[in-house]
């Protein structure tokens, strides 16, 4: 598994998906090898997604994806590019 995780800082990011939570459900899914996709509203407003795919080349897709998402759909909005970090995960917990 390869995780992806965009840091946005503080914006609008995560109202404006709340709004538009089914196309951006739909449109993860079209990634290849997509696993999980999540988005974390911090305490300080913040905003950090985490895809998890098969491989790199999915998880780098989800990057293209979203920033081509966010273009096309939130152009109004105030939202920076992210800060990405990226790696093979080395475990994971789940229930």
């Amino acid at each position: 598994m390869y995780a992806t995780v965009r840091n946005y800082g503080q914006s609008d990011l995560v109202a404006q998906l709340r709004q538009h939570e089914d196309a951006v459900k739909s449109l993860m899914g079209t990634v290849p090898g997509f696993q999980a996709y999540y988005i974390v509203e911090t305490a300080d407003g913040g905003a950090v997604s985490v895809t998890v795919c098969d491989d790199q080349a999915g998880a780098d897709e989800s990057n293209s994806v979203a920033a081509g998402w966010i273009r096309d759909n939130l152009a109004g909005a105030s939202i920076p590019a992210p800060t990405i970090s990226a790696g093979e995960v080395a475990f994971s917990v789940t229930s």
